[in-house]
């Protein structure tokens, strides 16, 4: 959506600022059709040279899901996932693959939410030799991360944020003057 007016700005941002990370789930399925309109939501991310250094693995088998869940505390949300999505950087196709893939993954988790999904980050710094050992994937990529995936069992407050004029800079870091006029006419 091509946002011209307030209007639109609002129903664009809305998906964006409702997103919340859900580690809870419902023991319902989650119909494959809707990961792959997703999936296919998430190939449309932007990548250096449009190199698209991406790939993902769907994973379904609830053997392979308790085996990743005891990766690390963080990773217990697949316990009650319905099914997760590995997303892996080949660095052969970017220098920059390991962000590029992060842009993917985030287009793939707006994507969920705006089909009704819940999903969470579960990060794997650190665990790279463990996940190729599960997952089978080859050496040049590299397992950036997890989404667990289901439909929803909670609905999380949303956490607060760091506020604006802490985190905005202008020309060089440090100069706030620009923000503070603008915070002062809102």
């Amino acid at each position: 959506m091509v946002c011209f007016s307030l209007k639109d700005f609002k129903a664009c941002i809305e998906p964006l600022l409702e997103r919340r990370s859900i580690r809870r789930f419902k023991d319902e399925e989650v119909p494959l059709d809707l990961v792959l309109k997703a999936l296919d939501v998430a190939r449309y991310a932007p990548s250096a040279r449009n190199s698209q250094p991406w790939e993902f693995i769907i994973i379904r088998s609830r053997k392979l899901l308790d085996s990743l869940a005891t990766l690390h505390p963080g990773a217990t949300p697949l316990k009650t996932a319905s099914l997760a999505i590995a997303i892996l950087a080949d660095h052969n196709r970017s220098k920059s693959a390991t962000i590029d893939a992060s842009l993917a993954a985030m287009q793939l988790w707006l994507a969920l939410h705006c089909l009704g999904l819940g999903a969470v980050w579960i990060q794997t710094v650190g665990y790279s030799e463990t996940l190729r050992n599960i997952l089978g994937y080859p050496e040049h990529m590299e397992c950036i991360g997890i989404l667990a995936v289901g439909w929803p069992a909670e609905k999380p407050s949303p956490k607060p944020r760091r506020p604006l004029e802490e985190i905005v800079h202008f020309d060089k870091y440090g100069e706030k003057e620009p923000i503070k006029r603008y915070l002062e006419t809102i």
